[in-house]
Parts: C-alpha cells; sequence; structure tokens
C-alpha cells in the first residue's frame, strides 16, 4: 500500500487556503465604470480639489489680514491707555485708582493693572484670573511687551501685556467676537462657492462626456447597421485629425466586411445556379429511370431509390443556398396578404412532408389574421415540420394559440411545433438558428438529412415578417424541443 506523504499535504494545505484568499479578493474587485462615468468624475474630483484648496487659501489668506489688522489696531489702542496708566503711576505720587478712574473715563473698562505684584481691575470678568500665567511670567518678570489670544467664556479673547516702568504692568482685553464672527461669514460663504463650484465642474464633466462619447456612439451604431444586414453604413468624415482617424479606419473595415460578404453571397449564388444546370438534367434522367424501375434487378433498385434520394436532397440543398443568397443580396421581396393564421396553417402542414401532423388551435386563434407571405411562411412551418422528422423522433404537434401573459388587444400569434426528440441544451439554443451549424448540436440533432440551412431560413423569414423564433424544453416536462414562433398579428370578429 501506497500512503501519502505527511509533509506534502502540510505543506499544499496554506498553499491552498492563499489560493482560497486570492480567488475571494478577485471576487470583491470592484466593476470598471465606463468611460462617461470616469470622465464625469475626473471633473467633478477635479473643481472639487481645486475649489477646496482655493478656499482654504482665500481663507487661510483673509484670515491672516483680519485678525493681524485687528492686533495691530488693538495693540495701538493698548499703548495709548498704557501710556494714560503710566501717567498715573509714574509720579511721585502714584495711584492705581486715579488710572483706573481716568481710563474709565476715557470708556475703556476691559483691562487690567499689576502694580508691584498687586493686581487691581474694575471687571471681575477680565481680571488677572483669565490672563495665562505664561503671559504674566513674560510680561511682569521678563519685562517683554507680548499678545496672547485665549478663551475667555467660550469667547476668543486677545490680551495685549505691556511692561510699564516702576515695576508696573498693564494688561489690555480685547473681544474677538466680531472677528470670528467675520471669519465664519467669509468660510460659510467660501464653502457655498466652493459647492457651486463643483457642482459646475460635473456638469461641465456631464456636457464634456457627452460630447466625448458621441463619436463612440456614433461608431456603436452604425455597427449595429452593419450587424443588421446594412453593410454600406459609413461614418461621416470629421475635421477632427483624431476622430478623423477613427472614422477612417472604421469605414475601411466597414469597406472590407461588406466586399468579403458579397463576395461570399455572389460566390453561393453563381454555385447554385451553377449546380441547377446538371442537378435537373440529373433530376430528369432519375425520372427516366424510375419509369422502367419494375425492368430493373433488385440491387439497382435500392440503389435508384438511393440516387433519387440523394437528388431530392441535393435540390433541397440548393434551393437553400439561393434563398440564402438572396436575403445577402436584399433581393428578397414579400408579397403580402392577410392570412387567416389557423386556416393557412392547416393547409401548410397539408402540404408537408407530414402532411398527418396534428393541429391543435385555441378558440381566439381562430379569428386571428396575420399580414405574410404565403409561400415563405408556408415554408417557414415545413421546415420546422422536417426538423421534427428528421432530429425529434418523428412524432411532432402543432398548436396556434395566443402568447402568455398578453391580454387585450392581441398582438401577436404563437405558433408552436413540439417534438419528442432530445432537445437543445440551453447554450445551444441560439447556435441551432445559425448557418450551417452543425458543431455540438449536430451530435445532438443532426443527420446526414440537412446541411443546417432549414432553421437558418426559418429565423430569416421570421424576422423579415417582423417576428421572432426560440426554442425551448416542451412546456409539459416530457423531453423534446419546443419551437415557438412568434409573428405580429391582429384579432378580427368572424
Amino acid at each position: 500500500m501506497i500512503t501519502a506523504d505527511p509533509t506534502t499535504e502540510v505543506a499544499l494545505a496554506p498553499q491552498g487556503r492563499w489560493q482560497s484568499l486570492l480567488d475571494r479578493l478577485n471576487g470583491l474587485q470592484p466593476r470598471r465604470v465606463g468611460l462617461r462615468t470616469r470622465i464625469f468624475f475626473m471633473f467633478g474630483f477635479g473643481a472639487l480639489f481645486l475649489a477646496g484648496f482655493l478656499a482654504a487659501a482665500a481663507y487661510s489668506f483673509t484670515r491672516s489680514s483680519v485678525v493681524n489688522q485687528r492686533e495691530r489696531s488693538a495693540v495701538d489702542q493698548a499703548y495709548q491707555h498704557a501710556q494714560v496708566a503710566q501717567s498715573e503711576l509714574g509720579t511721585a505720587n502714584p495711584s492705581v485708582s486715579a488710572a483706573i478712574s481716568r481710563l474709565q473715563a476715557q470708556g475703556v473698562s476691559q483691562f487690567a493693572i499689576n502694580s508691584a505684584g498687586n493686581w487691581s481691575a474694575p471687571s471681575a470678568q477680565f481680571g488677572p484670573a483669565n490672563i495665562p500665567a505664561t503671559l504674566q511670567t513674560r510680561v511682569i518678570d521678563e519685562r517683554i511687551d507680548a499678545t496672547m489670544i485665549t478663551q475667555v467664556k467660550s469667547q476668543p479673547v486677545l490680551i495685549i501685556g505691556i511692561a510699564l516702568g516702576g515695576n508696573n504692568a498693564y494688561f489690555d482685553f480685547v473681544e474677538m467676537q466680531d472677528t470670528a464672527s467675520t471669519l465664519n461669514s467669509v468660510l460659510l460663504s467660501l464653502v457655498f462657492a466652493s459647492f457651486i463650484t463643483t457642482l459646475a465642474g460635473a456638469l461641465l464633466g456631464t456636457l464634456v462626456a457627452s460630447r466625448a462619447v458621441r463619436p463612440l456612439a456614433d461608431a456603436a451604431q452604425a455597427a449595429q447597421a452593419i450587424a443588421g444586414g446594412r453593410l454600406d453604413t459609413r461614418l461621416e468624415p470629421t475635421e477632427d485629425p483624431d476622430l478623423r482617424l477613427l472614422a477612417l479606419a472604421f469605414n475601411d473595415m466597414a469597406s472590407a466586411l461588406q466586399a468579403r460578404v458579397e463576395r461570399d453571397a455572389r460566390f453561393a449564388s453563381d454555385v447554385s445556379h451553377e449546380l441547377r444546370s446538371p442537378l435537373m438534367t440529373l433530376a430528369a434522367s432519375v425520372e427516366v429511370m424510375q419509369a422502367r424501375r419494375d425492368d430493373m434487378p433488385e440491387r439497382a433498385q435500392a440503389a435508384l431509390d438511393l440516387l433519387v434520394a440523394d437528388v431530392i436532397r441535393f435540390q433541397g440543398l440548393v434551393e437553400d443556398l439561393l434563398e440564402i443568397s438572396r436575403f445577402d443580396a436584399g433581393a428578397i421581396r414579400l408579397n403580402l396578404e392577410d392570412l387567416l393564421v389557423a386556416e393557412f396553417v392547416r393547409q401548410a402542414v397539408a402540404v408537408s412532408s407530414v402532411p398527418t401532423t396534428p393541429v391543435r388551435v385555441t378558440e381566439r386563434a381562430e379569428r386571428v389574421i396575420i399580414s405574410g407571405d404565403r409561400r415563405r411562411l408556408a415554408r417557414v412551418v415545413a421546415n420546422l415540420i422536417d426538423n421534427a422528422r428528421l432530429h425529434g423522433g418523428g412524432d411532432a404537434t402543432i398548436e396556434v394559440t395566443e402568447p402568455e401573459g398578453e391580454g387585450e388587444p392581441l398582438g401577436h400569434i404563437w405558433i408552436i411545433v413540439e417534438d419528442h426528440g432530445a432537445g437543445v441544451p440551453q447554450e445551444e439554443r441560439s447556435l441551432i438558428f445559425e448557418r450551417f451549424a452543425r458543431g455540438a448540436v449536430a451530435g445532438r440533432r443532426s443527420s446526414s438529412d440537412g446541411a443546417g440551412l432549414g432553421l437558418a431560413l426559418v429565423d430569416e423569414h421570421t424576422r423579415l415578417h417582423g417576428g421572432r423564433v426560440w426554442v425551448e424544453d416542451r412546456s409539459d416536462g416530457e423531453p423534446g424541443a419546443r419551437f415557438v414562433l412568434e409573428l405580429p398579428a391582429e384579432e378580427v370578429g368572424i
């Protein structure tokens, strides 16, 4: 018995955990946003950054200018008040009370005087208790004039300390509330201006994004037109050198694609036409041989039957190729007429390869009229029946009914063909309507009796009539495919 090395398991376990973590992180990666959104956010964030930077610079400059101007004015007034106090304190008989009275007489009320270590202040609100210790030390002890902004009852106050002669000091209190209010108004204005600038930048980004992606939208519309069969679609030339390069490259690609498609269409048409003459000769020869079938040996009869089947199949293939080439060349012309859909479907089934196919028609569908080309729509029904016969178990049923969930008035009608085959896998349901679609679908629904053009013609004819066709699972849960043909219709009274 071979045993696993435990060290290997230990070494691999952390690697597995790291891989699982990386997978989770990759799953959390944000989805990439579109070009229009990126341009919008670039302009928006750019305007926000620029407005914020300019607002901060303007506020800083304004604050510095307003505060400095206010401080200079307050310092000048404080020195004038200090001179008044010094004139009373510098006499032979200094009097602090006389200095206070003289200052009050001049309208000064917010100050404090320190004379030989003793404090005097006319107001308890603006006294020595409100003067920071560092400012007192610098002015009283170090004898250096200084200023400081502090909070007095939650309001900004500028304190100006001035050293006087004779070991005296004067402190002036200047309220800065009006300055703070002015700065708040300036800040609010700058914030509002930044907001408006950001909105303007976002609006400009929207306009620029629309203009920037407009050429891409035009190219997308042109590409959709080409995909819809309008191969002559081109982009208009422009004076912009970058966009001119895009337009020229797109037009060159469209021209090359148109030439390629037209060349392929001509090839299919030419080949089909060239095959019709020898095929008609071969069919005539087979008819002659068929007339003398009873005179042939048994093995020759079996070979003749195989030859007849192949000639019929070859004729159908050539006719399908011619029809496809007409679609590619845009030479299809519909002979529209009003058709009572229930009666039309019954007639189309009667001349199909399985005329005994049962047809169920709802009561309401009996009164529905469609506008269509009788021959081409009959070909659509016949191809769906042939598809069910060849690849769907042989037994098919047809139902003509109104679409599920469609109320009054009725705008569409469904022609449903159900078979008992293996069904069509979900991932192959769009492929099955492509030309020569055999690939993986061929292993389930194809045989040697088809070239992969029948359902492609069903799709082409249906879209030409303004309808659509799709395949799904049977509604009763049994194995098989359910082909639904939806056509514009109108309910009339009978």
